[in-house]
């Protein structure tokens, strides 16, 4: 898989105190880029852990292009940092695969997610809901989480070839979220937490993106550092967008 004519492949890392998961992370995509090169830019939401200085200090084929909040303001808000800075410098051919900073994606998984877009779909999702899938170490209530956003996000949004729809390991054609980004303007993403992945998701529905499933191998095992997912408040916000995100 030549770069090339295809476009290039930015990755997005949203980040917030993961200080010390990014050397192995960034070790990781280092790896994968040489056979697959990337571009890597690093949304610093605000971290008091020195996060913004250790992707700064990388020197690796994946030093990442750095991006810093003055404070910490989500999940959403570090999505909408990233996909604007590289919307502005993708062309429409490129690709974009975001993840989680936090170790638990691996970057391993990258060209499959790459391969999916290069063989006609427009969003590809690493899925936990796929056989084949591994997930080591999720906490149960998490789990239950997923599952319950999942049956909730299904009946209410379906969407064909759909059934991971809050996982954030995905790729994209930069040309699908430009269009999103220009249909919806400062409303693209309003959620301010982890329910900001599904919202991306679900506001792409009104282009029938052809989507594709792979299944993830998701260690939440080994990643360092608390879980920063607050459930209640996660759950008020996947109730919201059941009524705020209209049909196409």
């Amino acid at each position: 898989m030549a770069e090339g004519s295809a476009g290039r492949i930015w990755v997005l890392l949203p980040a917030y105190n993961e200080a010390g998961n990014l050397p192995e992370l960034l070790a990781s995509l280092d790896a994968v880029a040489r056979t697959l090169p990337l571009h890597v830019l690093l949304v610093d939401d605000g971290s008091e852990d020195g996060t913004g200085a250790v992707a700064a200090s990388w020197r690796g084929p994946c030093a990442p292009l750095v991006v810093a909040h003055d404070a910490n303001r989500g999940l959403g808000a570090a999505l909408r940092t990233g996909l604007s800075v590289l919307l502005d410098r993708c062309g429409d051919e490129d690709l974009v695969v975001t993840m989680d900073a936090d170790g638990s994606h691996r970057p391993h998984q990258i060209p499959q997610l790459v391969e999916a877009l290069r063989e006609g779909a427009d969003v590809a999702i690493a899925s936990r809901y796929c056989r084949g899938s591994r997930v080591l170490g999720v906490p149960l209530p998490r789990r239950l989480l997923s599952r319950a956003a999942r049956l909730l996000l299904s009946l209410r949004f379906p969407m064909r070839g759909v059934r991971d729809y809050t996982c954030g390991y995905r790729s994209y054609r930069a040309a699908l979220l430009r269009r999103a980004q220009e249909r919806y303007g400062e409303r693209w993403i309003l959620s301010s937490g982890f329910v900001a992945t599904a919202e991306l998701l679900l506001k792409l529905r009104p282009f029938r993106p052809a989507v594709r499933e792979i299944p993830i191998e998701l260690r939440y095992d080994l990643k360092r550092g608390k879980s920063k997912l607050p459930p209640l408040r996660t759950i008020r916000q996947y109730l919201q967008i059941l009524t705020r995100i209209r049909d196409p």
